[in-house]
């Protein structure tokens, strides 16, 4: 990763303002937040010296910032993927997102071939946000594991995309999914309120943990529908699950953690169920409500199962 140093000069219209408003301001980041984050980090000097969290500017003062550069970034290309656009203005977009595809390129999958590639191919590069700071993540709000389907927020301007973010973390974005599980869940409502951390053992994998960098995750559900059990197994429960955090695999740490591990997931399921030919997890998002970040209209969206979800559906009704 190559650092390049810039420089901002304090004019009046500056003075007196926090250092990590000001970066903002000055386009030196997406966000404050992430300004405030490089400061802490000591990439950041007022008149030569490194600034603290808490500095504030005055006119006339020299600011010194570090922009790392990813060599990737510029070659982040655009991909002609097929996005079923529900909903599209110029400030945010509604896709239902296919099984299969990654949402942005990662270390574990840094090919061409993500959401974030065909979104630069359907909108432009200059039309998506970064209000994450990475440019591999443009366009970004919230995410969906490569095998979830269903609908999915995005945002093409730094202003939509940080109040969606912020409206995420206030719970105020509505995302319901459903989810198909091993076993019949007596219950007809339930909540998971347990915290999420990485595994120890398997790094690729999430678990409910209460260690210190474990994070707080909770999981609402509703039963629609329970499937007697098979002759090769416990029964089926269709639920509704609401997220009101969004923590990596929350729905699927949590279903595994009750014993109703999602069907077909091949990280959280158990080796002894029937997955009923499925070869992902029946984890699809089939409802999202969220207030527009311009209009404050409030927006909601649904999406029936794709059809290898549908086919599982139908041949667990058939069996009467």
């Amino acid at each position: 990763m190559d650092v390049q140093t810039e420089y901002l000069y304090v004019d009046e219209t500056g003075d007196g303002m926090r250092l990590d408003a000001f970066l903002a301001k000055e386009g030196a980041y997406t966000t404050r937040s992430a300004a405030a984050k490089r400061v802490a980090a000591g990439e950041v000097s007022i008149n030569g010296v490194a600034a603290r969290k808490s500095a504030t500017v005055k006119a006339g003062d020299v600011v010194e910032y570090q922009v790392f550069i990813d060599p990737r970034v510029f070659d982040l290309e655009s991909a002609d993927i097929p996005l079923d656009v529900r909903y599209e203005d110029d400030q945010v977009l509604v896709i239902s997102k296919q099984a299969g595809l990654v949402t942005h390129p990662a270390d574990g999958h840094p090919q061409q071939d993500t959401l974030v590639n065909a979104l630069i191919h359907h909108c432009g590069r200059e039309n998506l946000c970064n209000v994450q700071g990475e440019q591999d993540r443009l366009g970004i709000v919230h995410r969906l594991d490569r095998d979830t389907s269903g609908l999915m927020l995005a945002a093409k301007t730094n202003e939509a995309g940080q109040k969606l973010m912020e409206d995420i973390a206030d719970r105020d974005v509505d995302r319901h999914y459903l989810a198909l599980v091993h076993g019949w869940i007596p219950l007809e409502t339930g909540l998971v309120d347990a915290p999420i951390g990485r595994s120890d053992r398997d790094r690729l994998r999430m678990c409910v943990s209460d260690r210190d960098n474990a994070r707080d995750a909770m999981t609402s559900f509703s039963v629609v529908k329970r499937f007697e059990a098979g002759r090769n197994d416990d029964g089926y429960t269709l639920i509704d699950c609401k997220l009101f955090t969004g923590r990596t695999h929350q729905i699927r740490v949590h279903m595994e953690y009750i014993k109703h591990p999602c069907v077909g997931d091949p990280v959280y399921g158990w080796a002894k169920h029937d997955n009923l030919g499925l070869d992902r997890q029946f984890l699809h998002s089939y409802k999202l409500a969220f207030t527009h970040p311009t209009t404050g209209e409030r927006l909601q969206f649904e999406d029936t199962l794709p059809a290898d979800l549908q086919r599982v559906i139908d041949e667990l009704e058939a069996r009467g």
